[in-house]
């Protein structure tokens, strides 16, 4: 295992569509092993293979506050989501030191690929259903920022490129 490093807004590969896993093979599951130790090491909850520079669709989730329980989900594709909605405080490892309300499905099915190829289902709830579409927005080039009204989200993006161009960082997004 390995620590990668995470990329923060504003990286443009953060705005990458991710590809689908052809096979879940021994490099996979090394990629997996390497993001839950990043993952851990952060410390989040969540984490996309694309947030280390990886733009294949790979998520790994951990809302378990108590013991390690991770969830590691390739190709994953939500199939349900609830009528309900839920507002949670979101933040991300992307975005550091910033958080803010979003509001989502409050449950959803997850069709996946487990680190073993063999397809699952999931359904999730609560947090666990937050963290999952969170992470699976990050597959699909978007930022919990965009659920943010456009002055908020233009707040935080000019922040980010302003800490950027003072450390040399990447291009804005």
């Amino acid at each position: 295992m390995a620590l990668r490093e995470i990329l923060t807004v504003p990286d443009p590969r953060l705005r990458q569509v991710c590809k689908p896993v052809e096979t879940v093979d021994d490099d996979i599951r090394q990629l997996i092993d390497d993001m839950l130790e990043t993952m851990y090491a952060a410390p989040g909850i969540g984490l996309a293979a694309i947030q280390i520079g990886v733009p294949k669709r790979v998520i790994v989730v951990d809302v378990d506050e108590d013991i390690r329980d991770p969830v590691c989900l390739v190709n994953p594709e939500v199939v349900w989501t609830s009528d309900e909605k839920r507002v949670y405080e979101e933040g991300c490892l992307s975005v550091p030191e910033y958080f803010d309300d979003v509001e989502r499905p409050d449950r959803c099915r997850v069709r996946f690929l487990d680190r073993d190829g063999e397809p699952r289902e999931i359904e999730a709830e609560d947090l666990l259903a937050t963290c999952i579409q969170h992470e699976i927005d990050h597959l699909n080039g978007t930022l919990f920022i965009d659920y943010l009204s456009k002055l908020k989200r233009d707040r935080v993006v000019k922040k980010f490129v302003k800490q950027a161009r003072q450390s040399g960082a990447a291009a804005p997004l």
